[in-house]
């Protein structure tokens, strides 16, 4: 078995010197991946509530106390999210932040290169107004797209993520994907630390959006891979599940 110490070079910057930057796909003018996954132009789509609808919903609360009152949740409400309140988190997390969508790469969470690696998956199980289900989120057109209902939804997750209860008594549990190649493109095999690196500013982002509509979530990063992936529709190779978080009402 390895030792430990043996893997600590990932999380260092080192790899970064041995890269030569001028062999990358975007150095070699291959066209930038799209930031966004495509979609079928029939498919199930539901409009998000945008600003003016969810600004009503969420607390006026100082940066301060959003970050002095940010905890880890595993014990949630049975009561439902607004769709308001869910299209806010999914703004915090991965939203535009240039108002007029001009600028697909600005988002409310800092990512390398602006490269936005990440697609957000949604396993509903109660939020107004829609069916429960497996969804992505659009977030260049702020709309949902309906992927699957899934049997046992609850007991599915629970399972994929390792016997976890918490990770499927929220009303919603959110599964960020990756799809490297985003990131490769740009930073080839330096891609990878950064990556990590990202998905610790979108989660951090949901933390602190939770405590604006009382809401609560806990990180989960233990899952069984490929049942995760499975249950997402991914590939797993070219596309995979990084990190979830469930959120409910507390």
């Amino acid at each position: 078995m390895p030792k430990t110490d043996e893997h600590r070079l990932f999380l260092k910057d080192t790899l970064r010197k041995s890269v030569d930057f001028r062999l990358t796909d975007q150095n070699k003018g291959v066209p930038a991946p799209a930031l966004e996954k495509p979609f079928a132009a029939d498919a199930h789509r539901i409009s998000l509530p945008g600003y003016k609808q969810w600004a009503e919903h969420v607390e006026n609360k100082d940066i301060v106390s959003v970050i002095s009152q940010r905890r880890s949740t595993r014990i949630f409400k049975s009561r439902n999210l607004k769709i308001e309140e869910l299209s806010f988190l999914l703004w915090s997390t991965q939203g535009l932040s240039d108002p007029a969508g001009k600028n697909p790469s600005l988002r409310t969470v800092p990512s390398a290169g602006a490269r936005h690696s990440f697609e957000t998956y949604l396993f509903i199980m109660g939020v107004d107004e829609l069916t429960p289900g497996l969804y992505r989120y659009l977030p260049l057109e702020n709309e949902l797209l309906f992927i699957s209902a899934i049997a046992n939804i609850k007991d599915e997750l629970s399972m994929a993520c390792l016997g976890q209860k918490y990770a499927s008594t929220g009303a919603v549990t959110f599964a960020w994907t990756t799809i490297p190649y985003r990131m490769e493109w740009r930073y080839s095999l330096s891609a990878h630390r950064v990556i990590l690196i990202d998905a610790g500013h979108v989660c951090q982002n949901l933390y602190l959006a939770c405590q604006a509509v009382n809401c609560g979530t806990c990180a989960l990063g233990a899952y069984d891979q490929e049942k995760i992936d499975h249950l997402l529709g991914v590939d797993g190779e070219q596309e995979f599940a990084i990190y979830l978080a469930p959120v409910g009402k507390i």
